[in-house]
This record gives structure tokens, sequence and C-alpha cells, in this order.
């Protein structure tokens, strides 16, 4: 049974995200407060954390920095906040997903699946999903088992998507990844880049969903 941890403020949220979490089979625990959840955290090791940036006292933002200095487990941020400038600080930070309150349950849970999966790590050999798969030995990616021609840039930018397949992954953490130590802004060059890598995905190329004004994420299915 997986153990979801839910840090929000709002009784009646708590109350509904345990509702729709028990349904499914998830152990609970809950947290009103940003200190309080940390400590939770460090207590219940719970295998998901559902996180409100509005908390009172140490604001959501502060507690997901602290809780990333001890921490990987996946996290979902849940707010009523939607500027972009919010929602890339929260991924930067190292929350794995972001939802808009409000929200469906059906969309919430779906989040939470695909952040939970972790049968990939970024040490692994072979890293795959939605039948695309990368061999990092021999440098190869397949689709449904055919071999694919990418230039070293593509190959990076598939890595990189593959590794946080179903999570949205940043602008600035792509450019990180792929142009580490590069002066010049290679922004419009991602464009270009993630355009030919859908055109040679053939009809999984729009699994690469653009993010306006966030950054790319891939759709698993």
């Amino acid at each position: 049974m997986s153990k979801a941890l839910i840090i929000d403020d709002e009784q009646q949220m708590r109350r509904l995200l345990r509702m729709v979490l028990e349904s499914r089979g998830y152990e609970v625990c809950e947290a009103a407060e940003g200190q309080l959840g940390l400590q939770e955290a460090a207590f219940q090791r719970p295998d998901v954390v559902l996180l409100d940036l509005g908390l009172p006292g140490n604001g959501g933002m502060d507690v997901l920095k602290r809780l990333r200095e001890w921490s990987d487990v996946p996290v979902l941020i849940l707010s009523v906040r939607d500027r972009e400038a919010v929602k890339v600080e929260a991924l930067e930070a190292g929350a794995d997903d972001y939802v808009t309150k409000p929200f469906g349950t059906a969309e919430l849970l779906a989040r939470l699946t695909v952040i939970q999966r972790r049968r990939f790590t970024r040490q692994s050999v072979e890293i795959g999903a939605g039948g695309v798969t990368i061999n990092l030995l021999h440098h190869e990616a397949r689709l449904h088992d055919e071999v694919m021609k990418l230039t070293p840039i593509e190959f990076a930018l598939l890595r990189v998507l593959l590794e946080f397949s179903g999570r949205i992954v940043t602008q600035n953490q792509i450019i990180k990844r792929v142009w580490a130590g590069q002066s010049s802004d290679p922004s419009e060059g991602l464009r270009v880049h993630i355009n030919h890598l859908r055109k040679k995905l053939g009809v999984t190329g729009p699994r690469i969903v653009n993010e306006p004004g966030i950054g790319y994420r891939l759709e698993v299915g």
C-alpha cells in the first residue's frame, strides 16, 4: 500500500484529498502547516507528498526546498497560484509536477501515478517509456524496437525527457543538462531541436508536450 502525505492548511481540502486517495487504496497522513509537514515526512516516510504552496508560516516553497535537502520523495504541488514564474520556481526547486486548484480527481490521480514511477533512474543503462527506449552504454535510441538516427543533441534531449517522463522539465533544466557550460542562450535552438525530435518520433512525437512558458513534458500514455 502506498502512503501519501498531504500538507495543506485547508481542512476541507485535506478531507477531500483523503477521501479520494483512500478510495484508491492509499494510506494517508496529513499536516496543516509546513514544519509539521516536514516532521511527518521524516517520521512517516511517505511514497508521495501533496504540497500546497500557500501555507502559513513556512510557505510551501520553503518546505519543498528543505525537504529536498534530505529526501527525493515525489512531490506534487497543489496550488491556486497559476503564474508561470511560480510553476517554474517550484519545478526547479525539486517538485515533480504542479496542479492548479481547482482540479479534477482523475487528473490528480493520473499525475500521482506518473510521478511515482521510479522504475528507471539516471544511473540506469537503459531508460524507456511509451515505446521509446535509449541505451546509454551503446548510445542507441529505439522506437518500438527500430533504431532511431538521432544527432547528439537530440539524443541528449530524449534522455532528459525519458528520465523525467510524465513530469514537466523546465527549459532551464533542459539547457543545463544538454548545453552545460555553453555561454550563449540556446533557447531558440531548443525549440528547433524539439521539433526535429518530434518528427523523428513519428506518431509518438506529439507526446512531447509544450508547457507554455515553462518547458516540456513527455507524456507516457
